[in-house]
């Protein structure tokens, strides 16, 4: 497979709308965003939206109003409406698997009917929320007891991926919103020293365990929760307690009895909720426990919020819709191969992580929806890291390094916990960031500084200069809430659904992670066999003799 094209405009050629994006960027590309805002003075207004309880500003970014007016024809040519409606009205659009893709469905607080092979998924969905709520409810309130009669203190969620990643996220989250006596913990690697660690000081009588595994095979999840069943009988003794210390979030009814899980204390989801999409399903049964049923429903009233303005604002003024396309303009015209997510909230320092699975898994793809290679960019890069602490790690590459790197900046208003000044120097900082990429430092602004510092130009003034021009979004929440989490994630979401459209992938298939899979079943049983006949390559071959003569 040739090497995808660089050229500007190369990523959406199968778009007539491209040439002329290609022409405009020839335009922007040498304009500087200072002298923009210094030209308008109404440049914040023109180019920001909000919905109650979030703010999107993204008047820092390398666009004009006729940079938004294209992008919003590519966006048309595109489809994304009739697209969106595809999406939202249940039909297959993960034509890979021939599934629908309704994660929406899972928050869909007004309760219209969302019709799938015929029949309305709401009343199963519906169900599973009430299972989920009285399951949560016993255990909150300490009639669900363990083996010794002790309540359940502890909750350690064991799975992988999206069943891992945005459970924990959220956990992280709404930590202000927490029940007083459990404490939640979740193990994915399938490292024992992950599984000690997660262990480690837990009293088997009062921990509960969740298997999250649709299918109930997952190799990692299945295998660390055989290690936490060999662990729990130690201390426990008799097997028929299983049954009070573990639950399964799965589908395989059979498997989960196997386990010694009762079935009845089995939380179904289905086949048209992809894993990184599932926090909002009963893989969020952690969530639920964490926080209660109705703060739960408050995060998924969020989603379901931006589900609504996504479906109803028009392209110009549509939060999702301006995310995509500013990615694509930077992605497909400006060269950049990454995107960073930089949130100045410590509660929301797993989402970035959350986010490199949701839009690295989604667009990370090379065939097209005709199975056609593409000859174009696709997905970024996604990283990221609190802000305060990237100011003072990776912050130089994107001020001062030779790669154009598009941010996200986030930030709630208002704290939770009000400690001395901490809050306003955070804000500042926030402040401070966007402005010094869009502003920069000249050479004349440099050499002023130096002066009034009482210091004279000598060789390292060039050192001291800042281009600017660098883009960002700033993304400000009212407060971080369940509400406003489900809003900020939805928002995500969909922006990744936009972004699949223009460049014409399923975003909701993942066949990359399969290769790797399929080997490692293959290479696990020569670990430990005799023979020493390898089909490999001769790296492999040398790296697993080497593992054999380690093991004897």
């Amino acid at each position: 497979m040739s090497a995808p094209s660089s050229q500007p405009g190369d990523a959406v050629l199968h778009r007539k709308i491209a040439e002329q994006l290609s022409q405009h960027y020839e335009v922007v590309k040498t304009q500087h965003v200072r002298d923009l805002f210094a030209r308008d003075a109404q440049r914040f207004e023109r180019f920001s939206v909000e919905i109650p309880g979030l703010l999107l500003d993204y008047s820092k970014n390398r666009i004009t109003t006729e940079t938004m007016s294209l992008l919003a024809d590519l966006a048309r040519e595109a489809n994304i409406e009739g697209w969106r409606d595809r999406l939202f009205g249940g039909e297959k659009i993960n034509t890979t698997e021939n599934r629908a893709v309704l994660h929406v469905a899972l928050r869909n607080r007004s309760n219209a009917p969302v019709i799938t092979d015929g029949e309305d998924v709401m009343p199963p969905v519906n169900a599973v929320l009430d299972k989920m709520g009285l399951f949560a409810a016993r255990v909150r309130g300490g009639e669900w007891l363990g083996y010794s009669g002790q309540v359940i203190t502890d909750v350690v969620n064991i799975g992988i991926g999206g069943s891992d990643l945005g459970p924990q996220m959220v956990y992280q989250a709404l930590k202000p919103y927490r029940h007083e006596r459990l404490r939640v913990h979740y193990m994915s690697n399938v490292d024992g020293a992950h599984v000690l660690d997660v262990l480690d000081g837990l009293n088997p009588a009062t921990t509960l365990f969740i298997i999250a595994s649709k299918t109930f095979t997952t190799q990692e999840t299945l295998t660390n929760a055989q290690a936490v069943r060999r662990w729990f009988l130690r201390a426990a003794g008799d097997e028929a307690y299983i049954a009070q210390h573990f639950v399964a979030v799965s589908t395989n009814t059979d498997a989960v009895r196997a386990f010694g899980i009762d079935p009845a204390n089995m939380f179904e989801f289905w086949d048209w909720v992809g894993g990184r999409y599932s926090f909002w399903s009963a893989i969020g049964l952690s969530i639920v426990l964490a926080v209660g049923m109705g703060r739960f429903t408050d995060l998924l009233a969020g989603g379901h919020a931006m589900d609504q303005h996504f479906q109803q604002a028009p392209l110009e003024q549509n939060m999702p819709v301006i995310l995509a396309l500013l990615g694509v303009w930077y992605n497909n015209f400006f060269g950049a191969e990454s995107h960073v997510v930089l949130p100045y909230d410590h509660d929301l320092r797993s989402l970035p992580a959350y986010l490199q699975q949701a839009d690295m898994e989604s667009n990370g793809k090379s065939v097209d929806r005709t199975h056609t290679a593409v000859k174009y960019q696709t997905g970024p890069v996604i990283w990221g890291a609190t802000g305060i602490n990237g100011q003072h790690a990776f912050y130089q590459l994107i001020h001062q390094g030779t790669k154009l790197i598009p941010a996200d900046f986030i930030v709630s208003l208002q704290p939770h916990e009000t400690v001395g000044e901490q809050h306003d120097i955070l804000m500042a900082n926030f402040l401070a960031q966007t402005e010094a990429l869009m502003c920069g430092r000249t050479l004349a602004e440099t050499r002023a500084v130096m002066q009034a510092e009482g210091r004279a130009d000598d060789e390292t003034i060039a050192h001291k200069v800042f281009a600017g021009n660098h883009p960002s979004n700033a993304i400000m929440l009212d407060k971080l809430t369940p509400h406003t989490l489900g809003m900020l994630v939805a928002l995500y979401e969909h922006k990744i659904f936009v972004q699949g459209i223009i460049w014409n992938l399923n975003s909701y298939d993942q066949w990359g992670v399969e290769l790797g899979k399929q080997l490692a079943k293959t290479i696990l049983p020569e670990l430990t066999a005799v023979e020493d006949t390898l089909a490999h390559d001769g790296s492999t071959n040398a790296l697993i003799q080497r593992y054999r003569d380690t093991k004897k």
